[in-house]
């Protein structure tokens, strides 16, 4: 299984484990909000970098 899908299926696994335990909408923006506070967190430099490069490209 390559990086990007076991991402995913631990991602679906930990919205499965939070909505039972805290609800819908807390797991919802549970699994959209840490993501986007590790954007946020990046350099500048890094933000750039990670835009310029391809989807594809990142899994490696």
């Amino acid at each position: 299984m390559s990086k990007p899908a076991m991402i995913a299926v631990g991602g679906v696994v930990a919205g499965i484990i939070l909505i039972p335990l805290i609800g819908f909408l807390p797991a919802l923006l549970v699994l959209i909000g840490v993501p986007v506070v590790a954007y946020l967190l990046l350099d500048p430099s890094q933000r750039r970098r990670l835009r310029r490069i391809s989807r594809k490209e990142i899994g490696r």
